[in-house]
């Protein structure tokens, strides 16, 4: 069926228009949002998220070209869906991160400004008192959220030797904060 009668059927509102859709441009955005997103689920919910929407834009839109239309749409909604899933990987990573030193800091929320001072003025001496490797590793994955594959690879060890040296600083780090009198 030509755009232009395809068009007309979603100014009639006419269910028939997705069907034809469908037939005449499916394949073509599922491949759009394949391109994106490498998956074969995730591109067929952008699918049918791209007739919804051509849907509610047709009328007042008369696109003049309708693949295009079409696959700007599912374009676009595959761009949303990767960045979200890579936003859940990094808050995920990040939480990770953050469990690790959980055993190792205070309770944070309601210090008072001298308090974070005070505890601020331990955390550097601490980084301080670490030789350079040490303090590396750690910044690496506690400030910059580093993979341990990452902190291997730019540090130039093994994984292994990775986790082991911050599980000890951890260790190192929370009995230094209790000698510095900052309950945890």
């Amino acid at each position: 069926m030509e755009d232009r009668k395809i068009i007309e059927l979603f100014f009639e509102r006419s269910e028939k228009a997705l069907d034809e859709t469908e037939k005449k441009y499916g394949r073509y955005c599922h491949t759009v949002a394949y391109s994106v997103l490498g998956s074969k689920e995730d591109s067929e919910e952008v699918v049918n998220d791209t007739y919804l929407r051509a849907w509610n834009a047709i009328p007042p839109a008369r696109p003049l070209r309708l693949g295009a239309f079409l696959a700007k749409i599912a374009r676009n909604l595959a761009l949303d869906r990767y960045a979200a899933r890579r936003r859940e990987r990094e808050n995920i990573a990040t939480e990770a991160v953050l469990d690790e030193l959980a055993d190792c800091l205070p309770d944070t929320e309601g210090l008072s400004v001298t308090d974070e001072l005070i505890l601020r003025g331990a955390i550097d001496s601490f980084l301080a008192s670490l030789p350079e490797q040490t303090r590396t590793v750690f910044m690496r994955r506690y400030w910059y959220m580093m993979p341990i594959a990452r902190v291997a690879y730019e540090s130039g060890m093994t994984e292994s030797n990775v986790k082991t040296t911050l599980h000890r600083t951890r260790l190192q780090f929370k009995e230094h904060l209790e000698k510095e009198g900052i309950i945890i």
